[in-house]
């Protein structure tokens, strides 16, 4: 199956529909006033649909068994037409778009099978999918504003030639991922002095997103938290809580991280860990999400 580790559970719906034809107003008549030999048409095909959302995963082999938190079905005659339309959410790492589609599948088969000794031309016409919500879908990029971006590696060694930097490398490949455009890429060692100037620099420099990454956790040199949070105007904590609830899933270690993150005028400043793993588990907690604050801060600044 695919790799879904990386995403986060979110919210997600699904609304899928099925279209059962008969061929004569006889048929729907006998439907209304439940004459059909095998009994109410409906109940029997909801009760089928709800078995088959929950076995979906049992049934399509590349689909991820996931928790199903609700689901509906509902029923509209439309002329020769039966109209079966089924819900499903979950809150998970991926949609329920296949369950939905699943259940009304086999909820039209039921009531084909059950239709189709008084009516010989039952056919069902289509499954589709009507609606989804949730995860990445629902994030509607920007694009009236660019998103300038600094990364910065805080590293004693790195900065002295020790060893080459993977960090913030791997950070600038993750942003221009989701179109950041990355405009300063530094090295600089792990001194609050140093840390602190680059930030007044960046924020002069008008630049949107600044991100750190590096010193954010219990040795002696681990200083750039200490740094950057006397220069916050606005601390932002949920943005750390997020990203080390996301690595605290992953491994036990997330809790040692002291990053913070908050705005210095218009500048989002974010302190990332240092290691090429935690980089890339932090950006996949905050983005795209975190994108959104800059929607809210651009709404606010033009009214």
């Amino acid at each position: 199956m695919v790799d879904i580790t990386h995403k986060q559970n979110t919210l997600r719906k699904a609304v899928a529909l099925a279209v059962v034809q008969v061929s004569s107003q006889a048929t729907i008549d006998a439907v209304i006033e439940k004459r059909i030999p095998k009994g109410d048409i409906f109940e029997f095909a909801r009760a089928a649909g709800l078995f088959a959302i929950k076995r979906t995963s049992d049934a399509i082999p590349d689909c991820h068994p996931l928790p199903v938190e609700y689901s509906h079905f509902s029923f509209e005659i439309d002329g020769l037409q039966l109209k079966i339309y089924a819900e499903v959410h979950t809150i998970y790492k991926t949609g329920v778009e296949v369950e939905a589609m699943h259940g009304a599948m086999i909820a039209a088969l039921t009531i084909y099978d059950m239709l189709k000794p008084i009516d010989k031309q039952v056919e069902i016409h289509n499954v589709k999918l009507e609606s989804k919500k949730g995860g990445k879908s629902d994030i509607i990029p920007q694009k009236d504003k660019i998103i300038k971006a600094a990364v910065v590696v805080c590293s004693d060694r790195a900065s002295q030639g020790v060893y080459e930097d993977e960090s913030g490398k791997l950070l600038v490949e993750l942003l221009q991922q989701h179109n950041i455009q990355v405009s300063q890429y530094t090295i600089i060692p792990d001194e609050i002095a140093a840390i602190q100037t680059q930030t007044h620099q960046s924020v002069q420099a008008n630049i949107d997103l600044l991100l750190f990454t590096g010193g954010t956790g219990v040795s002696r040199r681990d200083v750039t938290p200490d740094a950057i949070k006397p220069l916050l105007d606005v601390e932002m904590p949920g943005i750390m809580e997020a990203a080390r609830n996301y690595g605290q899933q992953r491994t036990p270690y997330a809790m040692l991280s002291r990053g913070v993150a908050g705005f210095i005028n218009n500048t989002l400043v974010i302190t990332m860990p240092g290691s090429p793993r935690a980089v890339k588990e932090t950006t996949a907690a905050l983005f795209p999400y975190i994108l959104h604050v800059f929607k809210v801060r651009h709404e606010q600044s033009v009214q």
